[in-house]
């Protein structure tokens, strides 16, 4: 009920602001998948939630719940916590468990912000995705990274790409070198959008 009713009233505030969105139709209608982004602002979980239908979980940093009404708000909004700077099993099992559940998982791949989408991906969404068979959709977030402080009404859009499936892999035993190469196809799916 939180998450709806934050959904609504951000929906309504970044419509007025202009937010624009691209390729929506290749976000499922049903069915569990993994939503793949860009970080360059603290408000791309937000523009991105905003131009999905449906609820999405996404890993959030180990920081966020360390106090507990943050933890306690973040919980609130289908956020959980992440150790980025170490092989958080605890973090992928969860997410393994939300796709079972034929829910949506959002993920940064490359783990920290960066504006030009340039740092090496790790590996955690590949493995997620090759694990479940989840399709991995591709997401760009453009102008986020000069909403706030430069200015308001600012060019902002979200642009989703068709989605990158995973079957292929399902019981199959994956090596690191192809997680790795994996996660770069994705993260090179999510610059060809932020180019576009």
């Amino acid at each position: 009920m939180f998450y709806q009713f934050l959904h609504v009233l951000a929906r309504i505030i970044f419509m007025i602001l202009g937010l624009k969105s691209k390729g929506l139709h290749n976000l499922p209608k049903k069915g569990p998948f993994i939503i793949a982004a860009n970080h360059v602002s603290m408000w791309d979980p937000i523009v991105i939630a905003v131009v999905t239908p449906r609820p999405i979980h996404f890993m959030a940093k180990a920081e966020f719940f360390e106090k507990a009404w943050m933890a306690w708000f973040f919980r609130k909004i289908n956020a959980f916590p992440v150790n980025r700077r170490a092989g958080d099993r605890t973090a992928l099992r969860y997410a393994m468990a939300l796709l079972e559940k034929q829910e949506v998982l959002g993920i940064f791949p490359e783990g920290f912000r960066d504006r030009y989408g340039a740092l090496k991906a790790k590996t955690g969404t590949a493995m997620i995705a090759v694990k479940t068979g989840a399709p991995v959709v591709p997401v760009a977030c453009v102008g986020t990274d000069r909403f706030i402080p430069f200015g308001w009404f600012r060019p902002l859009e979200v642009r989703i790409g068709k989605p990158i499936i995973m079957t292929e892999y399902v019981g199959q035993k994956v090596k690191s070198a192809t997680l790795d190469a994996i996660s770069e196809d994705i993260m090179n799916e999510v610059r060809t959008l932020l180019c576009k």
